[in-house]
């Protein structure tokens, strides 16, 4: 071969090498995802399903790869090692523990959040504006306000508020300690019960019921998990219940200003395009909280606690039959 034509081929090599490389580099036509859910419950399946259709309406081709933990601790830490091993290119960690767990594993792949009260106290970010780190997401911190002031547009009689929540959930106690320094300015008064198995509930509800005016229900994955129960129990006793979301009110709670779980997974999608597509360190991409919630009411609910449906604030709220 002679010289000239041997410096062209090896010219022609770079520069495939150099086309590739650069193909390469400006992004992968199909990204894997490694989804770690809590739970199984309808508020963490939805943070789900909106996540997987938020992809979808943003055109990212990605492959999922979903594991529950089924309410194990230990297991989501198997679950986030296991996604490290295969070298995902995004974590989506839905809820508290499944969260942590993947912080704990990994300093180099993204992780996403979602269905977190408060993701600065659960220590997952600096801050809401600046998470710093790999990871960022997505709130489910609940208008709280707004929610216990849902009680007295109901029955201005209502004074004391009854909330079961699991002992063992660190966004629980948050939730609980909140109530306490809002209820005061509304003319209620909190009595919390924490139960640490959701076998406890059926008798933690019976007793509850016997001190208090109304229930209240905050996102804590055991009481979501027993909702019904909560609600049975309340209509059981004409009591009153508030929701903190949608679910809550799906599953027999009467009124909620809500947060909808399924458009908290589809917020949090796209925060993955920013950093699947667009590049971006989940360092510099802020936390964010719900973006919109609306004012739903169960209509059966209101019929079995023989309520005035003609009442204002039934009348902005959308109704939802069972």
């Amino acid at each position: 071969m002679k010289k000239g034509r041997f410096s062209k081929l090896i010219v022609l090599v770079i520069l495939s090498m150099l086309v590739l490389t650069a193909c390469d580099s400006a992004g992968k036509n199909q990204f894997t995802i490694g989804i770690s859910q809590f739970a199984e419950h309808s508020a963490l399946d939805d943070a789900r399903l909106g996540f997987e259709e938020g992809l979808k309406e943003l055109g990212i081709d990605a492959k999922i790869v979903y594991q529950n933990a089924q309410a194990d601790v230990a297991t989501t830490n198997t679950i986030a090692e296991k996604f490290v091993k295969d070298k995902v290119d995004l974590i989506y960690a839905i809820a508290t523990p499944a969260a942590q767990s993947a912080k704990r594993v990994t300093e180099d792949i993204p992780v996403l959040f979602s269905a977190i009260t408060d993701p600065v106290d659960a220590e997952l970010v600096e801050s809401m504006e600046a998470p710093g780190g790999n990871i960022t997401g997505t709130s489910d911190e609940a208008p709280m306000k707004e929610h216990l002031s849902l009680f007295k547009k109901i029955d201005e009689n209502i004074e004391t508020i009854g909330i079961i929540y699991n002992t063992g959930e660190p966004n629980s106690e948050i939730q609980i300690n909140k109530a306490h320094k809002l209820a005061p300015n509304l003319g209620l008064e909190i009595f919390p019960m924490g139960i640490s198995n959701i076998n406890d509930m059926p008798q933690a509800m019976d007793s509850l019921v016997k001190k208090v005016d109304a229930i209240y229900t905050i996102t804590d994955n055991m009481v979501a998990s027993a909702i019904n129960i909560i609600a049975e129990k309340a209509i059981e006793n004409k009591m009153i219940t508030v929701g903190a979301e949608d679910a809550h009110v799906a599953g027999g709670i009467l009124i909620s200003d809500s947060l909808s779980y399924f458009e908290l997974g589809k917020q949090t999608a796209h925060m993955a395009k920013e950093i699947l597509i667009d590049g971006k360190s989940p360092a510099h991409i802020p936390a964010e909280r719900a973006e919109n919630t609306k004012l739903i009411f169960n209509n059966e609910t209101l019929k079995s606690l023989g309520l005035d449906g003609n009442k204002q604030v039934f009348k902005e709220a959308k109704k939802l039959s069972n």
